[in-house]
């Protein structure tokens, strides 16, 4: 039986909808926004998050009339989730179709485990188990190992995944090295017109490889003038942005030995089971990637981690790492083993 066949027929009662914002300032130097959406039926109650990043799209979820009342199977609610347009202002992106999509389908499949009265570790029989994490961070403008030295000095055994810039000389590369907690760099060249995109650069790519020769490259670009670089880094070489199902997974340059996985880029919680399954038997490792989640959502991608790829450099620290500013008395990591309640980690 597939992941998704474990789930695909659980009964689901839905009475009503409602939805509650969150806002907090964040160490990318913008405010994120999202909204955690509530599904009710038959006593209980599922939550998702919605992590559509621009703000007016968020605030424009609250003008949506939420037809979709009544009795379903979670498969059933995907499909016909899938006819509705979710944007009664946007979006602002098209990707962000698949993150809305997500946040009421991760709703849905927590009020289907709630109403069966079960979780997803038990309904998949699998163990819930520690969870390693790495800290995820820019390193300002112009860039300097400053904020990789101030989480080092309140907890010297952190990891990290680091978004790199052209600006990335040798000794500042040389330097990250010196710390030996570098496992990600993040080349951001698979965003498109987002802000955050980066444009493919091949000496980049090079200086990172060869100083960091133990640190997964994650979204470079592939062309004519990064390919032998990445050819022979191929081993450590991921995606993310454009990862939002198996076809998308086939898609690759070449069969990628790693994968960021962020379930909202899926959309559908069968999107996302297909993608695990495939990746399970080619053996494609994976870590789990944050998106400032303020609400549910952050504890569902930690409980994924959990059931999925424990041991991996999990994007997925407690909220408390994505504060403007470096802060003592947070969980170090691994998380311990979680408590799962539905599809949700307590």
């Amino acid at each position: 039986m597939t992941l998704y066949e474990s789930v695909a027929d659980l009964s689901l009662e839905i009475d009503s909808c409602s939805f509650e914002p969150h806002e907090r300032e964040t160490s990318s130097d913008f405010t994120r926004v999202t909204t955690e959406i509530t599904l009710r039926g038959g006593g209980e109650i599922g939550k998702g998050e919605d992590v559509t990043y621009d703000a007016e799209d968020q605030r424009g979820l609250e003008e949506l009339e939420f037809g979709l009342t009544g009795s379903y199977t979670l498969d059933e609610f995907s499909a016909e989730l899938s006819k509705l347009d979710l944007f009664p202002v946007g979006p602002s992106r098209e990707d962000f179709r698949h993150y809305r999509q997500w946040a009421f389908e991760s709703a849905a499949l927590d009020l289907a485990l709630r109403q069966a009265d079960t979780d997803l570790a038990s309904l998949l029989d699998r163990t819930p188990e520690q969870v390693r994490f790495v800290v995820s961070t820019r390193l300002g403008d112009p860039p300097s190992a400053e904020r990789v030295r101030d989480w080092l000095d309140i907890d010297p055994e952190l990891g990290f995944k680091l978004d790199a810039t052209p600006e990335w000389d040798d000794e500042l590369v040389s330097e990250l090295a010196a710390t030996e907690r570098v496992r990600i760099v993040d080349m951001k060249a698979e965003y498109g017109e987002a802000e955050v995109g980066q444009s493919p650069n091949a000496e980049l790519y090079q200086r990172v490889a060869d100083a960091l020769p133990d640190a997964v490259i994650e979204d470079p670009a592939y062309t004519d003038e990064t390919a032998a670089v990445l050819d022979s880094a191929s081993e450590r070489v991921s995606w993310d942005a454009p990862i939002t199902g198996v076809e998308s997974i086939e898609s690759r340059p070449f069969e990628p030995r790693w994968l960021n996985i962020k379930p909202s880029r899926f959309g559908s919680v069968e999107s996302l089971f297909d993608a695990l399954d495939y990746c399970a038997e080619r053996g494609v490792r994976l870590y789990g990637g944050g998106q400032f989640e303020l609400g549910v959502g952050r504890g569902q991608i930690q409980l994924l981690a959990s059931l999925f790829y424990p041991d991996g450099p999990n994007d997925v620290a407690p909220r408390g790492y994505n504060d403007p500013e470096p802060n003592a008395g947070l969980q170090s990591s691994p998380l311990p083993a979680p408590t799962v309640d539905g599809f949700r980690w307590l």
